[in-house]
């Protein structure tokens, strides 16, 4: 056995298929070398077998007693997408395997048990966790899935799905889990809020990267904040009740989370009431996970003089000591009604650092244990999160923290104009150890937001095994549909809109590093090379304009989702005026470089188009702050403008 020992391995290539027929161990002199396949998230732990095997066209499926039919249905579609015709049943596995068997369900039942036995491997029992084990003889194969719970096992089909892309692949076992339990996505920005199409197809998403949380949060709905009183219309409740249930299809614990700061008096038992009975409300539509948030809020005065009397002057103490009283109370009615609810969740007041204050010393002291705080590192938008901030953040709060990460949220003036699509980045291996888990907020555009997302989510899952840059790649790839020229197009976009801002005056990533290069190294061969080095390095800067003004129609063409595309469309509008602009900058270098005349025409002609890009704006009312769409700011057009100075011969 070949066993992964560290990142590199475990994102080696996903092998190249061969013909697709029995599941026999590939013998043969041109059968090629197994190597560990490409898995997002990255597994615990990946060995190699001998050989590989394929799944062909007829399997037999053996699903084990209890195993839920979503996962059953799911696993067929799995097999069906990979060219199966043919999948007959059984309720065990033969003495001698003449063809190939694929046995799924949980680790304690009987086929379950004989197939790991025959695979030599055992069950992952962490929770959330699986054990996937391939091996094949001269007339059959075994495949088996198995999961320590429901969870689990629906974790092992979305693996296998990465598996079974291709008609072969290597004989290995599996063991996996998370390395954080709670991982997913916090719709928790200001401005329009996303749809329900948008929330239904998010869930799907993040099933397949196996993450487990979302939470209900948008700013903008008024019965979970400015209205938190008032009861949901029917028609909006019962919407929120099939999204929730399209949540528990793709194992997501759905979380309803209200925002009552702005108005509530703590002392009073109506209020009280009034929160519980929202919560109540929500239950009754298949909710069990619930959240509090009194972020962005004012602690310095009373909603009501019965809080003065009840907890002295108004304060940070004060404040910290009221919120952990009305949140034991809540926590408590949520064990009464329903002693298997999950813990409650809630954000400060003070979430933006961890450094010690009368206010996190007041919720450490009085806060019940079991409630779940969110933090979001040492910044409203950290630059980066290491291991002793993580500490830190235990230490101020008296328990491990939820992050709640400010990445790729795009809410705020600094991100006016842009899509926030750098990899997810600078938080340190091992946070798994500080944390309880991860939550993003996303952007107003969904289907963007997949690709910082897609990050965050291989990184609460293994966070020591995470590769940034790898995962940002598969990220496109998931968009892309698995379309290689899609998936380059998306990548040449994705780094125009590379820049991650903060409060501050400096961005945590950088603008579009790899254009910024390419465009470097045009500037030093100007300057400093011979004549075959410039004509090298314009023959490069035209094939990079040419990738710019084309990647937009390449994303439009329908391989991408739709989604993206609608909702990346200004920027894909500027994208491709900027990559003419570029495309007539690349010409009148050329012809300035060869003392050609038309030089000045090419270098007027990019600067109409800069400035038709540089005037493209945002959807109106799409994000909080509407405004000029950017694209590689601050480098590609600096270029443009730039380029008529670069050889003397064009002035």
């Amino acid at each position: 056995m070949t066993r992964r020992t560290g990142r590199s391995g475990t994102f080696l290539s996903i092998l190249l298929a061969s013909a697709g027929l029995s599941g026999a161990l590939a013998g043969s002199a041109t059968a090629q070398v197994p190597t560990l396949p490409a898995i997002y998230p990255a597994p615990a732990s990946m060995e190699l077998g001998r050989g590989h095997l394929a799944l062909g066209t007829s399997v037999v499926l053996v699903a084990a007693p209890g195993t839920e039919p979503e996962t059953v249905s799911l696993i067929r579609d799995i097999l069906k997408a990979s060219g199966v015709d043919t999948i007959e049943t059984a309720r065990s596995l033969p003495a001698t395997l003449r063809q190939t068997y694929i046995v799924i369900g949980s680790g304690n039942s009987a086929p379950v048990r004989e197939a790991l036995k025959r695979s030599q491997t055992t069950l992952d029992t962490h929770a959330e966790g699986y054990t996937i084990a391939s091996t094949a003889t001269d007339t059959g194969a075994l495949v088996v899935l198995a999961g320590q719970d429901g969870d689990g096992l629906f974790h092992a089909a979305q693996t296998f799905r990465q598996l079974a892309r291709r008609p072969q692949f290597p004989a290995l076992v599996i063991q996996d889990h998370p390395a954080m339990p709670i991982r997913g996505t916090i719709e928790g920005f200001y401005g329009a809020p996303w749809t329900m199409a948008d929330r239904t197809r998010h869930l799907d998403f993040l099933a397949t990267f196996k993450a487990n949380t979302y939470v209900y949060s948008p700013k903008d709905d008024p019965y979970a904040r400015d209205r938190w009183r008032e009861a949901y219309p029917a028609a909006t409740l019962s919407q929120l009740g099939t999204l929730a249930a399209a949540a528990r299809r793709n194992h997501i614990d759905f979380v309803y989370a209200v925002s009552p700061g702005p108005s509530i008096c703590f002392s009073d038992p109506a209020d009280r009431k009034a929160l519980e009975a929202k919560l109540d409300a929500v239950r009754a539509i298949g909710v069990h996970s619930f959240y509090v948030a009194l972020d962005d809020i004012e602690y310095t005065k009373w909603n009501c003089e019965g809080d003065k009397t009840a907890f002295g002057p108004s304060g940070a103490e004060a404040a910290g000591v009221a919120q952990a009283k009305l949140l034991n109370a809540v926590q408590a009615d949520l064990l009464r009604k329903d002693p298997k609810s999950r813990p409650l969740i809630m954000v400060p007041t003070e979430y933006y650092d961890a450094k010690e204050t009368p206010y996190k010393a007041a919720l450490r002291e009085h806060l019940d244990p079991r409630v779940v705080v969110q933090w979001t590192g040492t910044d409203v938008v950290p630059p980066a999160i290491s291991i002793p901030d993580g500490k830190q953040a235990t230490k101020a709060f008296g328990r491990k923290t939820l992050l709640w990460d400010n990445y790729p949220v795009n809410d705020y003036a600094q991100t006016t104009g842009r899509l926030l699509m750098a990899p997810y980045a600078r938080r340190e291996a091992g946070l798994s150890a500080e944390l309880s888990g991860i939550l993003s907020n996303p952007m107003n555009q969904e289907a963007p937001s997949r690709v910082a997302v897609t990050g965050l989510a291989a990184f609460a899952w293994n966070d020591k095994d995470y590769d940034a840059d790898l995962t940002w790649r598969a990220a496109a790839r998931d968009l892309a549909g698995g379309n290689e020229k899609a998936t380059q197009a998306l990548l040449t976009f994705f780094d125009t809109q590379h820049m991650a801002p903060t409060f501050g005056s400096q961005p945590w990533q950088e603008q579009a590093p790899k254009l910024t290069a390419a465009l470097d190294r045009v500037r030093e061969a100007l300057a400093d090379g011979d004549e075959a080095a410039r004509k090298m390095a314009l023959s490069d800067l035209g094939r990079r304009a040419d990738e710019l003004a084309g990647a937009s129609d390449v994303i439009r063409s329908g391989t991408v989702d739709s989604a993206f595309a609608e909702q990346a469309k200004p920027w894909l509008d500027a994208l491709q005026l900027w990559g003419r602009a570029l495309q007539l900058t690349a010409a009148g270098l050329d012809a300035a470089n060869s003392g050609n005349a038309a030089a000045a025409r090419y270098f007027a002609e990019a600067k109409k188009l800069a400035a038709q890009a540089s005037a493209v704006q945002s959807i109106p009312g799409a994000t909080r702050f509407d405004g000029p769409i950017k694209i590689a700011d601050g480098v590609l057009d600096r270029f443009v403008a730039d380029a008529p100075s670069l050889i003397g011969s064009a002035r």
